[in-house]
């Protein structure tokens, strides 16, 4: 069984809190927890805009703080985020994720990210295998 305290993991396992762009990231679940996906805290600042398309993961992300919208970039469809939504990459679709006010989600990605990971030029993750 595996037991982490998000505010544990934020005040002491630095290697497990990531950011980039007007965003963090508080990994508690990783590829080397062997679990088949990874899980994660992702804070979004207020005011930020952020185009991603993960080629290489499946993504499903639950908003459980604040206001924003995700567009698809391939049709154009935008939909408001707001706490009790979530929504599923399941085409690795191309979108840009934008925060009215600082959002707070919960990211699942699928294969697990190994905590290294930084976006890339086209907004996607390169596909990292765990070494170990």
């Amino acid at each position: 069984m595996i037991v982490r305290d998000f505010n544990a993991i934020v005040k002491s396992e630095r290697d497990r809190v990531v950011s980039d762009a007007k965003w963090s990231s508080v990994r508690m679940l990783l590829a080397e927890d062997k679990m088949g996906f990874s899980f994660h805290i992702t804070f979004l600042e207020a005011g930020s805009e952020h185009t991603f398309e993960y080629k290489n993961h499946f993504e499903s992300v639950y908003c459980m703080q604040g206001t924003g919208s995700i567009t698809d970039l391939a049709t154009g469809e935008t939909h408001m985020i707001r706490p009790g939504v979530m929504y599923a990459l399941d085409k690795h679709d191309r979108h840009t994720l934008v925060a009215d006010e600082e959002l707070v989600m919960a990211c699942c990605f699928n294969p697990p990210v190994t905590g290294n990971e930084t976006h890339q030029e086209d907004g996607s993750y390169a596909l990292e295998l765990e070494t170990a």
